[in-house]
């Protein structure tokens, strides 16, 4: 609404929650500038979040600003579903069961995997896995923590486990991938198109 950005849905079926599509050189822009504050942790704290409202601002007024605005992002968010995303989302690191999530949001376990695959493209337990990798790999390329520590921070009870979910996942060892991102960032090596 800041922005006065008005975009009509171009669809009324459901749509997943991932889709590809090229990203301009702007967009691009800001994600090198924001990866390049990883070096910079004084100014990180007042500029990431400036960064990322202009990110936001290039994607929902690109070309696939659409996307965003489709009914079931905004629909789930009252319901057992967008709850149960939200309680993920605050307690990544915790253990839970899909059982606990369906009680606690009034929602069967059929109707939760559904309806949460449909939003997320993904179970609720691998959401959670995701949530855990992306924060441990934010963790280290922080510099604040090693592959250990961040595992162990996440929720993670085996540093072994840990390495080869996020293999699979980044698809490097923790300590290849951290080593891989800052040469790439510290060389500005992002492609522009």
């Amino acid at each position: 609404m800041e922005a006065d950005i008005h975009v009509k849905p171009q669809e009324n079926k459901l749509n997943t929650a991932a889709f590809i599509g090229k990203s301009d050189a702007d967009l691009l822009d800001a994600c090198l500038r924001l990866l390049k504050l990883l070096d910079k942790p004084q100014e990180a704290r007042f500029l990431s979040a400036l960064i990322k409202r202009e990110m936001l601002f290039h994607l929902l007024s690109g070309d696939s600003g659409h996307f965003f605005f489709q009914p079931v992002l905004f629909d789930q968010q009252a319901d057992g579903v967008g709850k149960a995303i939200a309680w993920i989302r605050d307690h990544y690191a915790r253990s839970f069961t899909v059982e606990e999530l369906e009680t606690s949001n009034n929602i069967s376990v059929s109707g939760l995997h559904h309806q949460f695959k449909a939003i997320t493209t993904m179970g609720p337990l691998q959401y959670q896995k995701h949530l855990r990798l992306q924060e441990a790999r934010r963790l280290m390329l922080s510099g604040s923590m090693d592959a250990t520590t961040a595992a162990l921070e996440v929720g993670y009870q085996s540093p072994s486990q840990f390495s080869r979910e996020y293999r699979r996942l980044f698809g490097l060892s923790p300590l290849q991938d951290i080593k891989a991102v800052r040469k790439r960032s510290a060389a500005g090596t992002f492609e522009k198109r």
